[in-house]
């Protein structure tokens, strides 16, 4: 019979954290928000645009980055409004940052969703958005947090 391995003390087995950034764009009136495609992880849901940090980049470069690539805008990263550490069942686990977005160029053009939609904060249903923005959410369509 073999001995079982103890783990040392204090070892994280765990995935690391993900760092990944999101943007809350607005026109004034309405938020832009992105359906995620039905053929991908967490099909059809909806979220802000924004994406994964990559080796060497900072959150505020990243976001414009992505925004970029998803949207053909080239924005400017804001303030950080919030950031939430989320736990995804099997993974991964996320820390994700969101901003304002302080000033863009260009009209959003839809390149890497299902679809994207202008829609009023006061119209936002949390329950139809990945889990790590759900809160966000809340609070925008309860007026607690205003962009």
């Amino acid at each position: 019979m073999q001995a079982a391995l103890d783990r040392p003390s204090g070892f994280d087995y765990r995935v690391p954290m993900l760092l990944v950034t999101a943007g809350l764009i607005s026109d004034g009136e309405r938020l832009l928000v992105c359906q995620r495609r039905a053929g991908g992880a967490h099909p059809l849901q909806w979220e802000f645009p924004g994406g994964k940090v990559e080796t060497g980049e900072g959150p505020a470069r990243c976001l414009e980055r992505e925004l970029r690539e998803e949207l053909d805008i080239e924005a400017e990263a804001g303030p950080e409004l919030c950031r939430v550490d989320h736990a995804y069942d099997g993974g991964p686990d996320v820390r994700l940052v969101f901003f304002r977005v302080r000033a863009y160029r260009g009209t959003p053009v839809n390149l890497a969703f299902e679809q994207i939609a202008w829609v009023r904060p006061a119209d936002l249903r949390p329950e139809d958005f990945l889990a790590a923005d759900r809160e966000l959410v809340r609070r925008l369509r309860d007026g607690e947090v205003r962009v």
